[in-house]
């Protein structure tokens, strides 16, 4: 057998399987969308304002505040590099 005839066999072969492969997919798929229940649309939010304004809980005390400082402390020492016990948290506010 020739070279070239085995090459361009075997090229074919695969590029054949490939699209029947895409056939099957896009066959499997309408009929997946045909027993598919049809999905109630969901109503679209009004885009937000850009505004300087601050959010509405801005007043408020901060909830579990040890926690988010523990874990802020966390991620800073694993960036780092270094144990969480050489982070010394002097100030933590909300900006």
């Amino acid at each position: 057998m020739d070279i070239a005839f085995v090459c361009i066999m075997g090229i074919g072969t695969v590029f054949v399987g490939l699209i029947c492969l895409i056939l099957l997919t896009s066959i499997m798929s309408k009929v997946c969308k045909m027993f598919a229940k049809p999905e109630k649309e969901a109503a679209k939010p009004a885009p937000a304002k850009a505004s300087a304004q601050a959010p509405a809980n801005a007043g408020a005390p901060i909830q579990n505040k040890q926690e988010i400082v523990a874990g802020v402390c966390a991620v800073i020492a694993e960036e780092l590099g270094t144990d969480v016990s050489n982070i010394k948290v002097t100030s933590f506010k909300r900006v």
